[in-house]
């Protein structure tokens, strides 16, 4: 690191936890969001912010005036331009020695392979199952850590799944793939902003600790957050032994 740099992290490096070697490792890593919207958002600004050194931001739709109200990382004047690309002048914005790679694409089970193999996490940030087994998958079969989470109206969730250890649940022994789990849409069901700053910015706490290597993951526990009574919940997710996704890993 230069001079530069030990001052920009100068806040992390203070930390016992962190240090040169914590902060040097997010410098070296490289992150993959999959979508750039409530979620991605302050996940991904995070993720920049900390110095993460190449952060990869997957999302094909355009930013819609609706996103504004929660999706922080684009703005009035970008309506219109893909989320991905405006998220990425965000990023730049806030960190300009980082590398973001902006890719305005829906990506199919190859392309998330291809993905997944070339980064050290994945935050999944999407708003769907299929999309979210579909990385999950990918995740499984490529050995990379998994930070999942979801928000709909005063609710929240957020967990890691993590596959290097062969012991910790994989998303589909959470939400079996084979069973059928509706799709609530915030577009219908509407979602409380603050909310998806919250989670977001855990994803991102979750993904720096596994970077570094610091710390105990939620892998193995769901946090379930009442946003209308901001209250907790953490429950233990065991590994399913017959689950058709890592089962077999």
């Amino acid at each position: 690191m230069d001079d530069s740099q030990l001052l920009r992290y100068s806040r992390h490096i203070l930390l016992d936890e962190i240090g040169i070697e914590g902060q040097q490792a997010l410098l070296d890593a490289h992150a993959l969001v999959i979508g750039a919207g409530g979620l991605g958002s302050p996940a991904a600004m995070y993720l920049a912010s900390a110095g993460v050194g190449h952060i990869t931001l997957v999302d094909n739709d355009t930013v819609d005036l609706t996103n504004l109200q929660r999706q922080i990382a684009h703005t009035t004047q970008r309506v219109g331009q893909p989320k991905a690309e405006s998220a990425r002048l965000t990023l730049q914005q806030i960190n300009p020695d980082i590398t973001v790679t902006a890719l305005n694409e829906r990506v199919d089970d190859a392309r998330l392979a291809q993905l997944v193999a070339q980064a050290d996490v994945v935050l999944d940030c999407t708003d769907n199952f299929a999309t979210r087994h579909a990385v999950n998958r990918a995740c499984v079969a490529a050995g990379k850590p998994l930070v999942s989470g979801a928000v709909i109206r005063f609710d929240g969730q957020i967990s890691v799944f993590d596959p290097r250890s062969g012991a910790q649940p994989c998303y589909s022994c959470l939400f079996p793939q084979d069973q059928k789990f509706e799709d609530v849409a915030c577009s219908t069901m509407g979602v409380f902003a603050p909310l998806v700053g919250v989670v977001g910015a855990m994803q991102a706490a979750e993904a720096l600790k596994l970077l570094m290597g610091v710390g105990a993951s939620l892998a193995g526990r769901l946090m379930m957050l009442d946003g209308l009574h901001m209250e907790w919940t953490s429950i233990g997710v065991a590994r399913n032994g017959a689950c058709p996704v890592c089962a077999a890993q």
